[in-house]
């Protein structure tokens, strides 16, 4: 929206986020943050697939059909995923009762705790969508160095979870992300007022 001056310049209106702006999106986003960290450890959670693996024993021999279980327990990774998920789904929801609590009022102790855990918990989501990202890119490709062979073609459900377990979870790290860009603007702005 322009404004026209007296003295005939042209000026835009600046909008300035205001503490009321900045507490209703810190409310949403650790809102969001616990609803995505949720979903994407009930969703690696449930996740379980059985196929009929034919293995070769010899060569000379027909393959032996064998029933396989792929659950999310049976890879470090993907039980590493499922528990700093519910971790961070845990934390947020006690810092968004907190965060109410307060009115998003914070002093001086709760806010610093809460943007020092805000960054513990944005590095252990970080760390463990990387542990279940780096095993799924296995499942998928394999590794012929080591002799790993491919699975998700063999179990496509349950790759197709692990998958969208961790585009969830990575939402969820944003909105965690976010909410320490809002902590930060809101550091800078008790300082220069």
């Amino acid at each position: 929206m322009e404004t026209e001056k007296t003295n005939g310049e042209n000026t835009k209106d600046v909008r300035v986020a205001t503490k009321r702006s900045i507490r209703v999106s810190d409310l949403l986003l650790r809102f969001m943050a616990v609803a995505l960290t949720l979903a994407a450890a009930v969703t690696l959670g449930v996740s379980k697939q059985t196929a009929i693996v034919p293995i070769t024993v010899v060569s000379t021999l027909p393959p032996i059909n064998v029933p396989v279980t792929a659950k999310w327990h049976d890879m470090s990774a993907f039980t590493y995923f499922v528990v700093t998920n519910s971790l961070a789904c845990s934390y947020g929801a006690v810092s968004l009762i907190l965060v109410l609590a307060n009115r998003g009022k914070r002093t001086g102790v709760l806010a610093t705790t809460i943007i020092i855990l805000d960054i513990l918990i944005l590095a252990l989501l970080a760390s463990g969508i990387g542990a279940a990202s780096a095993v799924g890119v296995i499942g998928y490709n394999g590794n012929k160095h080591v002799h790993w062979n491919k699975v998700c073609h063999i179990f496509g459900k349950f790759c197709h979870q692990v998958l969208g377990a961790v585009a969830v979870s990575l939402l969820g790290s944003l909105a965690h992300l976010f909410l320490l860009v809002l902590s930060a603007l809101d550091l800078q702005k008790k300082n220069y007022h």
